[in-house]
């Protein structure tokens, strides 16, 4: 099972990954929570919470199993990746994202997309370092991280692959709020509780507004090209720290 969902009585669909070791991203996860997404909307779902498990929210790209992919799939893999971001920028209901442990790369990418992100206050590490692996930062996720952050430091973060402890991202602005190691999902759901107690219309249609640049990102020829993506990821480069990457982990360094 590679997501568990949970249905509250207020309308507030809670999808958590559960892909162990640590909800890495490969195409049926992604997948299944783009179909988990979809349905939530499709239900009326009145809020979505985005969660992980204890320790880790999701540690990024399965970098294993996306080395096997051929061309072709890796390049739809990009494509679906586009595709569950943009659901979540563009979604018509709030989205917290509950980050109750790390959260590099691909992990940090879902919740930039979200409304809101409450994080495990303690020595957790979010970001987007894929620079430290070879792998350039698609230019959807670069526009996400410069409106949440701001042009300057998201450079300094982006070209430095830079991965910071919660307290510092809840300074610089990548999270909304710190709350103690199991205590975050309890929190994202008093978010949505709260924001669902206004006139429903009225923040709806507020909310919609205020999103507006991010839902524009996707607009963009720029920010949907996959198949630059693809040529980058099978670079010389790219492939070499890839797999220099998977002999580590197998070594256990």
């Amino acid at each position: 099972m590679s997501l568990k969902i949970n249905h509250d009585a207020d309308g507030i669909r809670t999808i958590q990954l559960a892909r162990p070791p640590v909800n890495a991203l490969d195409p049926e996860l992604v997948g299944l929570l783009t179909e988990a997404v979809d349905a939530a909307i499709a239900e009326e779902a009145s809020a979505i919470i985005i969660a992980g498990g204890p320790g880790v929210f999701s540690a990024g790209l399965d970098v294993p199993v996306l080395l096997g992919l051929s061309r072709e799939e890796m390049t739809q893999f990009w494509r679906s990746l586009f595709g569950i971001t943009a659901r979540l920028a563009r979604s018509p209901v709030p989205i917290a994202a509950a980050i109750d442990g790390h959260s590099p790369a691909g992990g940090a990418v879902l919740a930039l997309f979200c409304d809101y992100r409450v994080m495990a206050d303690g020595p957790f590490r979010i970001g987007l370092n894929e620079v430290e692996v070879g792998l350039p930062v698609p230019a959807w996720i670069q526009a996400a991280l410069r409106r949440q952050i701001g042009a300057r430091p998201a450079e300094q973060l982006l070209v430095t692959g830079a991965l910071i402890e919660s307290r510092q991202a809840l300074a610089v602005g990548m999270v909304d709020a710190l709350q103690p190691p199991g205590e975050v999902l309890a929190a994202a759901r008093d978010w949505c509780r709260n924001l669902l107690a206004l006139p429903r219309q009225a923040m709806l249609s507020t909310r919609r507004l205020a999103r507006r640049d991010l839902d524009e990102i996707f607009t963009s020829s720029e920010h949907g090209d996959f198949q630059a993506m693809t040529d980058a990821w099978f670079g010389d480069e790219t492939q070499g720290a890839m797999r220099a990457l998977v002999a580590r982990l197998k070594a256990g360094g």
